[in-house]
């Protein structure tokens, strides 16, 4: 590239010279025909040169644009939780689209050809200083009072381009937002609010457009005025230096040549300046996402440590835990039911809730291993949070969990999780098909062992209804599925992987009586010499546990088994009573 640019300088600023050497050689009555040879061999060259740079440009903007989308796409998927549960899932991959688009803009106007360009303009700036250094004293002070402008503009360029980006960020979260709980929408009658509280980031993001437009307006005429400005500089006073004797007329043609070899570097040069500061805004956007630190930064120092000796025999062990998520959590991503009454009724995208209690609050047990263990108690509890703890989606504030002896803050997260099966509260199905489902968590499971898991959840109908099979596609977020049959899937998937330890999150809130029955029936049989951690709030599905752990407002306040607590523990009496178990 560096190359290209240097001969493709060479042959642009020859041709003036050898216009200027046709003039003389017409005035004097010579022949021209090696000249004009000359002439159009240069032409051709730095136009073939031209194109091939084109193309080289083109190219490298792409490859930068998918490089630094691989590293944002990568970046994105190792945040941290936290990251997750404060931030807008649109606004996070409209950096990896529009973001890194203005990327590519940048490297295509002229940025990443400024070796040619510069050569050109100072090439062109020493060949007027050798025909004229007067004419070319008087075309510098409009060359230079133009960049001033153009630099005073720049600013304004990027902070109207970075307010552009976040708008669209926000109109990206608005329709994920509103789509992924579109069913709901449609069936509140609230199409058109949504489509009024989405117009309005359009219109944000429109006005912020038109801001950067409104700019950059002023940017483009920029290099016509310094071109006219200058050109009338050049005939007024170089037919003035031509009458003069100053200089000749072929010195004048070949002057005015190098001004528009002067002018067109430079108009480069502004239409980089414009793409450059519209770029760093989104630079900005997408360097903030990078700098985070990835959730699994540190595992590569945990593993080059000496293995800790394991402080405790149990499959799983909470001593002492005290746990507050972070201070604000937003949540937009799922249309649960107070997210979808928020939804309704028009409420911020962002709900801001605050945590003024600590959500696990000294919470101590343990887990044997090859145990069934079912942790219940009201919701709000820190139930689920408690298996957010052992999956080191967060880290206790104080206190230790321990997963086969060791504290989880010392296994690296991959070593970890591999020990661990987690299906979440609300069964998430990802796009795709059955086995893509199947397979997340074992990528070289047969088809014949994703057949087997699926009969034993009661999945097989849906392999059978479709011919198919296991290519039977779920739809976005599994909407072909049934709400039993995503959570069974969820089961299933885990099942898969047959992990030493399983962790179930209301695994069978959404299954009728025979499909629990039945489900219940798989587990019992998955769960054979592993440890499971189940939580429920139907106590008729972990009645016959090994241990139940009662937990209320972040304390363990009962364990024992169902009969134990019974006697023993007036909250669960109280719930077994309001379940008919009594």
């Amino acid at each position: 590239m560096a190359l290209l640019s240097v001969l493709g300088a060479v042959a642009t600023l020859a041709q003036p010279l050898v216009v200027g050497a046709v003039i003389e050689r017409v005035q004097s009555g010579d022949t021209l025909t090696l000249l004009v040879w000359a002439l159009i061999a240069l032409v051709i060259v730095a136009s073939i040169i031209g194109a091939w740079q084109h193309y080289l440009l083109q190219r490298t903007g792409t490859a930068v644009v998918f490089s630094s989308r691989r590293r944002l796409i990568a970046q994105l998927l190792r945040l941290p939780v936290r990251e997750y549960d404060s931030r807008r899932t649109g606004d996070l991959v409209s950096r990896v689209g529009t973001d890194t688009t203005l990327l590519y803009a940048v490297l295509t106007q002229g940025l990443a050809d400024s070796i040619g360009n510069l050569l050109i303009f100072v090439g062109a700036i020493v060949a007027m200083a050798l025909i004229d250094p007067l004419l070319l004293i008087l075309i510098l002070f409009v060359v230079v009072g133009s960049i001033l402008v153009v630099v005073s503009l720049s600013g304004r360029i990027r902070s109207a381009t970075e307010t552009q980006q976040e708008e669209v960020g926000r109109l990206a979260s608005g329709v994920e937002r509103a789509v992924g709980a579109i069913r709901t929408v449609r069936a509140s009658g609230a199409s058109a609010r949504e489509e009024e509280a989405i117009g309005q980031s359009a219109r944000r993001a429109y006005d912020a457009g038109v801001r950067v437009a409104r700019a950059s307006a002023f940017v483009v005429p920029v290099a016509g005025i310094a071109l006219q400005l200058s050109l009338l500089v050049v005939l007024g006073l170089g037919g003035f230096r031509v009458a003069s004797g100053a200089i000749s007329i072929a010195q004048l043609v070949t002057f005015v040549m190098f001004l528009f070899f002067l002018v067109e570097p430079l108009a480069s040069f502004f239409g980089a300046i414009t793409s450059v500061s519209q770029a760093l805004g989104a630079l900005g956007r997408i360097q903030e996402v990078i700098n985070l630190p990835a959730e699994d930064a540190d595992d590569a120092r945990i593993a080059a440590e000496a293995p800790v000796e394991p402080v405790s025999e149990a499959a799983i062990e909470f001593v002492d835990v005290h746990f507050a998520y972070p201070e604000t959590v937003v949540r937009a991503r799922r249309a649960s039911e107070d997210e979808a009454f928020e939804l309704i009724h028009g409420l911020p995208e962002e709900t801001v809730r605050t945590t003024e209690r600590e959500v696990l609050r000294g919470v101590s047990f343990r887990v044997p291993r090859g145990a069934r263990v079912a942790l219940v108690g009201p919701s709000g509890a820190g139930k689920s949070t408690t298996l957010s703890l052992i999956e080191r989606f967060y880290d206790p504030d104080s206190g230790a969990v321990l997963v086969n002896g060791s504290d989880v803050r010392r296994m690296p997260r991959a070593e970890l999780r591999s020990l661990l099966g987690y299906v979440e509260q609300d069964a998430p199905t990802l796009a795709g098909t059955l086995a893509e489902n199947l397979r997340l968590a074992s990528p070289d499971a047969t088809d014949a062992d994703c057949l087997r898991v699926l009969d034993a959840v009661n999945l097989s109908d849906v392999v059978e209804r479709n011919e198919l099979g296991l290519d039977t596609p779920v739809g976005e977020s599994g909407v072909m599925l049934s709400g039993g049959e995503r959570q069974r899937l969820a089961i299933a998937r885990t099942l898969l992987a047959a992990p030493p330890i399983l962790l179930l999150d209301e695994s069978t809130s959404s299954l009728d009586g025979l499909n629990e029955q039945r489900m219940r029936d798989a587990i019992d049989a998955v769960s054979e010499g592993r440890t499971l951690i189940v939580i429920a709030h139907r106590l008729s599905t972990v009645v016959d546990s090994d241990l139940i752990v009662v937990l209320d407002q972040g304390r363990v306040v009962g364990r024992g088994t169902h009969d134990e607590l019974l006697a023993t523990t007036p909250l669960y009496r109280e719930l077994a009573r309001h379940q008919l178990l009594v």
